[in-house]
């Protein structure tokens, strides 16, 4: 590898003479003083970075020492690189197995630095020649890396931002669970002199979250890139639903790593496919994988079924029934047909209510969902009602398996419940209530929207509205306006369109509800008219988590 001996002969010199504030302004040069200060200040010169390909690690070991640099440095996986290269070059990205190592090189003034040398080891006529050659040619992945001083998501997008201004095109990155830390990849300026094509800016922790918005501006450069992700949006689904079916979530820990033959044993799967899976979940952030084996990101801990507000059954609702009908959107787009009743010849209503192991599924995923509920207990009109001298009564219209109208009892002792349900939904429901303790302050009545109780003083109407059309939400709150004393509150929670157009969880939502029960999702001013026509004024919204909002209405 005399080639790869030369090219990191240099890095390790370039390293040593480079001080922070010069290498920022030969790779930018457009930076003016202030700008310079506030790079300086928040970013340091970490490390240059190269690709090398030792026909077996003794050859990398000699190089390492020749060029002064400890060769016991310890190495761990690259998963940024490895995936890079399986898509640079259409290859199983189990067959790369790229290793990071960091010698410790002395910069000006004494400063720790290093140099990140990559590795992929290619034996003499591997197949993996051609990709040594191509990458020694181009140099894709040599770079220049700054460490984010006290990374937070603020400093993080101001610093993207002044790269990008200033010509640095995003090229990437990702987050390396192995050392947990986000790397933001540029290409350089065309006026950069820094002599790299690339830079990174590297941010210990968890920072996908800002990565992601990162992420979007690589794409728009990428459009083919871009359109075949969202194409294999499919495969996602899929494979969280046979994550959650198999229920390798409750099989795996999030503390320490269990390797993929004990975990095939436990869930019963073969164990070169369930590694397969593990591996694109990985990539999704869902697992992680460590020395051991695999374990669970606190985002796959959500799809265990023993955990508070597990997402397991909506897994499984999604990639199932669901999953199924949204195959028939073309159909619905075309005929204005609701595709789950053109697939399953019946609404999903009447369907789930003929299978109840589905019925009790979909109160389960609609449960899954309760996180947009934690602040209605604390809601204006909640808390004045716990605070009137007699007890007040909230009656919950549709509530499900009484999820909601249990947190509220829960957190007011003073509160009365009544629940409206299917007949076959309030068993659960008195279940979950008398198991919470506070069962024998709620009632239940059987029935449907013509059965609302009269005399409540609180009134909620949660995720209903959006499973029907404009005329039969008119009749529900024609129902519910009747039942209400002058004097009472009604609460519609619900995912409100985003009237500017602006990103949003309600838009999702409103074509899988066109798709599946008809029914849509509606921006504030329309369910302000829909109000309206049942005597009933919205007075005030508030948001909630997941993109919800809780709308206020009174007579």
């Amino acid at each position: 590898m005399p080639g790869d001996a030369t090219r990191l002969r240099t890095a390790v010199e370039f390293v040593r003479e480079q001080d922070t504030a010069g290498l920022l302004s030969l790779l930018l040069p457009g930076l003016d003083g202030v700008e310079l200060r506030a790079l300086v200040d928040r970013c340091r010169f970490a490390h240059a970075a190269l690709l090398v390909f030792p026909p077996d690690p003794q050859a990398l070991h000699a190089v390492l020492t020749d060029c002064g640099l400890a060769a016991d440095a310890p190495s761990l996986p690259s998963v940024v690189v490895r995936d890079r290269l399986a898509t640079r070059h259409t290859r199983d990205a189990a067959q790369l197995e790229v290793r990071i190592l960091r010698p410790a090189v002395t910069g000006p003034d004494g400063e720790h630095r290093t140099v990140e040398v990559f590795s992929l080891t290619v034996p003499p006529g591997s197949p993996l020649a051609d990709i040594a050659e191509h990458e020694r040619a181009l140099q894709h992945e040599a770079h220049l890396a700054f460490e984010v001083v006290r990374p937070d998501p603020l400093v993080l997008r101001g610093l993207c931002a002044v790269f990008a201004r200033h010509g640095a095109i995003p090229d990437g990155g990702g987050y390396n669970p192995h050392e947990d830390g986000t790397v933001f990849y540029f290409a350089a300026p065309a006026d950069s002199k820094a002599g790299y094509q690339r830079v990174e800016l590297y941010a210990h922790g968890d920072h996908r979250d800002v990565f992601a918005a990162h992420l979007d501006e690589h794409r728009a450069r990428q459009p083919a890139e871009a359109l075949l992700r969202l194409m294999t949006g499919a495969w996602t689904t899929q494979a969280l639903a046979a994550f959650a079916q198999l229920r390798v979530p409750d099989a795996m820990d999030t503390d320490r790593g269990v390797g993929v033959e004990a975990l095939a044993q436990v869930v019963g799967a073969g164990s070169m496919n369930l590694a397969t899976l593990l591996r694109y979940l990985t990539m999704l952030g869902v697992v992680t994988e460590d020395a051991d084996g695999f374990r669970l990101s606190g985002l796959g801990a959500l799809l265990r079924a023993d955990v508070p507000g597990s997402m397991r059954p909506l897994a499984l609702m999604y990639g199932g029934p669901f999953y199924q009908s949204f195959a028939g959107l073309g159909h619905t787009v075309r005929t204005g047909q609701v595709a789950f009743d053109h697939y399953f010849g019946e609404n999903h209503f009447d369907y789930f209510a003929r299978h109840p192991e589905l019925a009790e599924l979909f109160d389960q995923s609609m449960a899954a969902g309760s996180r947009m509920f934690e602040p209605l207990p604390v809601h204006p009109v909640v808390l004045a009602a716990n605070q009137a001298p007699t007890p007040r009564t909230v009656v919950d219209v549709a509530g499900g398996n009484g999820e909601l109208l249990g947190r509220i009892l829960a957190a007011h002792p003073g509160l009365r419940g009544v629940l409206l349900e299917r007949p076959h939904v309030i068993e659960a429901a008195r279940q979950l209530l008398d198991a919470g303790g506070y069962g024998d302050r709620c009632t239940y009545q059987a029935g449907d929207f013509s059965d609302v109780p009269p005399g409540g003083d609180i009134y909620i109407l949660s995720r209903v509205l959006h499973d029907w059309d404009d005329e039969r939400c008119r009749e529900i709150l024609r129902h519910i306006s009747h039942a209400m004393p002058a004097h009472a509150d009604l609460l519609i929670v619900e995912r409100v369109l985003p009237a500017d157009g602006s990103a949003s969880l309600a838009t999702s939502w409103d074509l899988h509800m066109m798709c599946n029960v008809g029914g849509r999702e509606r921006r504030a001013d329309h369910y302000a008219q829909l109000l309206g026509d049942a005597q009933l004024t919205l007075v005030g919204s508030s948001p909630l988590p997941l993109d919800g909002s809780v709308l206020h209405a009174r007579k």
